[in-house]
């Protein structure tokens, strides 16, 4: 399994369960997290980002996802993927793009997120 498929696979369960431990897991130590590509203020560093996740959490059975990985090099990846929130402040259909660079260890030192609501 690569790093990419390690990394949905642990994003996902950090997703799911909401756990510190299971998201310092995923990013190096100085580990950029930006919500979009335009984010003028990005998550800085393993406790920013826990911070931002806490802030912006998602809580079990809110929504699913469906992705997989598009394109992988050896330290950067591409996965699409299309969340749906069927409760909670997020309610609709989203299209995903994660770009993610990696380090020597597979955890993630770039995470970039594209997203856009589908229009029904």
């Amino acid at each position: 399994m690569g790093n990419a498929a390690r990394f949905l696979d642990g994003y996902l369960e950090a997703w799911r369960t909401n756990d510190p431990d299971a998201v310092r897991a995923l990013f190096a130590l100085d580990a950029v997290y930006r919500s979009a590509p335009d984010d003028l203020d990005p998550a800085l560093g393993i406790d920013r980002i826990l911070t931002f996740w806490e802030a912006e959490r998602d809580e079990p059975g809110e929504w699913t996802f469906d992705g997989h990985v598009e394109i992988e090099t050896t330290d950067a990846a591409a996965i699409r993927g299309v969340t749906t929130y069927a409760s909670g402040s997020k309610v609709g259909t989203y299209d995903n793009l994660w770009i993610v660079r990696f380090d020597g260890e597979g955890r993630a030192t770039e995470f970039t997120e594209w997203w856009i609501e589908r229009k029904h």
